[in-house]
């Protein structure tokens, strides 16, 4: 990620990427960082769509709809709540991310692309116990990944430590 100058803190931060890139564990040290609250919006799923998921059936855009109208109400509701909230959501098509922004600049809501190689998330999710999204959907999240654009999302490599991802993102902001 170039340097540039620092840009105000957005009050919404969606950490997105496929799963296994680290969307929780960097959206916790980022919150953390500047004080906000942070979120999984896996913790938004339906029991049945995490049962589809454990089961190894990618969800369908009809399956996804209901569950980002939830989370644009909890964006919503906790605004009102903190200086910054921190939302570790796939994101994964162009048209999530534009439904999930609900017309709000980048100064109110800006994505952070974890970027990483099918290889390196392979070998982190083949280690990580207890999570009901298994390695085998690993392959229909990058086939469905529409990766941003500069001006829709910042990229961060998932290479480094997590305290170095960390660090990373928060060097754009003030």
């Amino acid at each position: 990620m170039p340097h540039t100058d620092p840009r105000p803190l957005p009050r919404t931060l969606i950490i997105m990427g496929v799963c296994g890139c680290g969307k929780t564990l960097i959206g916790q040290g980022v919150a953390a960082a500047v004080g906000g609250v942070f979120e999984d919006a896996d913790d938004f799923h339906t029991e049945a769509a995490k049962a589809k998921m454990r089961a190894g059936t990618p969800l369908t855009d009809e399956d996804r709809w209901p569950w980002f109208d939830r989370l644009i109400a909890r964006i919503t509701e906790m605004r009102l709540q903190t200086n910054c909230y921190v939302l570790a959501c796939s994101a994964l098509k162009r048209v999530y991310r534009e439904k999930l922004r609900a017309g709000e600049d980048r100064d109110a809501l800006e994505f952070v692309y974890l970027d990483g190689s099918m290889e390196l998330i392979t070998s982190r999710m083949a280690e990580r116990q207890g999570h009901y999204m298994p390695l085998s959907l690993l392959e229909s999240q990058f086939a469905t990944l529409e990766v941003p654009g500069a001006n829709e999302a910042l990229r961060v490599s998932i290479d480094d430590a997590p305290s170095g991802i960390v660090a990373r993102v928060l060097e754009v902001f003030q």
